[in-house]
Parts: structure tokens; sequence; C-alpha cells
């Protein structure tokens, strides 16, 4: 039934949950492919040199860690497991990846590490569920 699964994770307690969901759902459907995205928020190109360096480094290295941790969250599937670190905003990214890679099933956690909490779900969660061209699985 969901034979390509797209993992959003930002290293939340709940994306890490989403992260075990989506292995027991890759596992339980026996799905072909997962793909794993980690969206962080664009550099402001006004910091200049040497600031704009470090800054872009040190948020490779941040979702780098969180996507490997991810990857170890979901643990063995039979799935092949394709990962990709994605500058822009969230929402529009993972609505954009999931019609790109032609996704069965979008999981994501219910909230992040955003700055302002929606009321029941976050607004990256609320944007997806709304634009999401195929079901959304929300955990928390």
């Amino acid at each position: 039934m969901f034979e390509k699964i797209l993992l959003a994770v930002d290293g939340s307690e709940h994306g890490m949950r989403a992260a075990q969901m989506a292995g027991d759902l890759a596992r339980a459907m026996n799905s072909a492919y997962l793909h794993i995205i980690v969206v962080y928020d664009p550099i402001p190109p006004y910091l200049g040199e040497p600031n704009l360096q470090h800054a872009i480094d040190a948020r490779l290295v941040n979702a780098n860690a969180i996507l490997a941790e991810g990857v170890k969250v979901v643990g063995d599937v039979p799935a092949e497991i394709h990962t990709e670190l994605i500058e822009g905003s969230s929402a529009e990214a993972i609505i954009s990846v999931a019609v790109i890679r032609h996704s069965d099933v979008i999981v994501m956690g219910s909230r992040g590490l955003g700055r302002i909490a929606g009321a029941v779900l976050g607004s990256t969660s609320q944007k997806v569920v709304a634009h999401a061209p195929c079901p959304v699985l929300i955990v928390r």
C-alpha cells in the first residue's frame, strides 16, 4: 500500500517518534523506498564573510546530525533508504519532495522545533496536511 514513504525529521522529540513510526510502517508494508529529509532554514546572506560560511557550516553539521539520528531511529527496513538535506521553507520543501518523488505517504512529527507552536499541530504540519499530494501521518 505504501511503497514510497517520505519521512521529514527535524531533531525534535516528535520528529524522532515519526522516524520510529516510519521504520515500523516500512517494515509492516514491506516498502520499496524510504526517503528521509531534513529541511533547514536559509542563512541570511547579509551576515557576510566569514560569518556566513561559519553559519552555513554549523547549519550543515546540525542537519547532518539530525539526519544520522533519524536514520538510526528508523532502523533496519526492507526499503531502499535515500537521504536529503534541503534549505528552505519546511512545509514547501516537504510538499515538493512528496510530489517529485511520488510519495505514497508523508510521515512527520506533530510539532517541531519552531519558535511559535500551533494550537494543536505545528504550523508546518498544518501546511503539509492542507497541501500534501498524498496521505500524511502525523506522529505525536
